[in-house]
């Protein structure tokens, strides 16, 4: 299979793999096709055990442990990557969390700190991330950031309650930062898929009826894959895309678009 585009050379830093049907895992595999050195985070090391098989066929040799509550975790991983490599091409941010009852309930009975800690996990992560990766981007003479949304930032999803303020929250931080760091030549964009099931994905009620009106209502009748997510982010953080910052790039069948 030819890669899309050409990463020959960059070294990328992909988090937030869960398991085989991760949209990073569509990611990394979409990225490493196209010649990127990986650099891959994992929570714990009881997640580690279920991104082994991605870590072993994409022949990933630094996968560290980064959790993003853990703040000397970060550095300790952009620290590695300093030594090793010299230098950061690309960031990919796929990471979100909600207490349950905060993601199923009415917005307006949220918790503080249930509202503070999915705020955190989910948007201010992005921000930190950025800002620990800069001066590895700069140093190479720019980069690419790519964080993943969805379109409950902008329109209301049964069930997915205040995640939708989160991801509105972090497609505001997409552009804020874009303008921040543009003239260093780094690029800040965020990804919005179309509903697809991933373990994240399981935790929303209804999940399985979002997933068919998609199918039914997209001008495309078709659901997206981490395959098709990994082609626009491989572009993305691709010299193709090196104009192109700021934006909220959809691969929904154009399912978007509808009313």
């Amino acid at each position: 299979m030819n890669p899309i585009v050409n990463l020959t050379g960059k070294v990328g830093l992909i988090t937030g793999i869960a398991n085989e049907k991760s949209i990073s895992t569509g990611v990394a595999e979409a990225c490493a096709e196209a010649g990127a050195t990986l650099v891959v985070t994992y929570q714990n090391d009881k997640t580690r055990a279920f991104i082994e098989p991605v870590i072993n066929r994409l022949g990933v040799k630094d996968a560290y442990l980064m959790d993003v509550t853990r703040p000397e975790t970060v550095s300790e991983v952009v620290d590695r990557i300093a030594a090793t490599h010299g230098k950061l091409d690309f960031a990919i941010h796929s990471m979100a969390f909600a207490k349950r009852d905060d993601l199923h309930g009415r917005v307006v009975d949220t918790s503080p700190d249930g509202f503070a800690l999915a705020m955190d996990v989910s948007t201010h992560s992005f921000v930190r991330l950025a800002k620990a990766v800069e001066p590895l981007m700069e140093s190479a003479g720019g980069g690419s950031l790519v964080t993943m949304t969805y379109l409950g930032s902008e329109k209301v999803i049964p069930h997915y309650g205040v995640m939708g303020l989160c991801k509105a929250a972090l497609e505001a931080a997409t552009r804020y930062m874009a303008f921040e760091l543009g003239a260093k030549n780094i690029r800040v964009n965020a990804v919005s898929p179309g509903p697809l099931m991933t373990r994240a994905a399981s935790g929303i009620a209804g999940f399985d009826g979002l997933m068919a009106a998609a199918v039914e209502r997209s001008p495309m009748h078709a659901l997206v894959t981490p395959e098709d997510i990994g082609a626009l982010t491989a572009f993305l953080v691709s010299d193709a895309g090196r104009l192109i910052t700021g934006g909220v790039h959809f691969v929904d069948a154009g399912y978007n678009v509808m009313g």
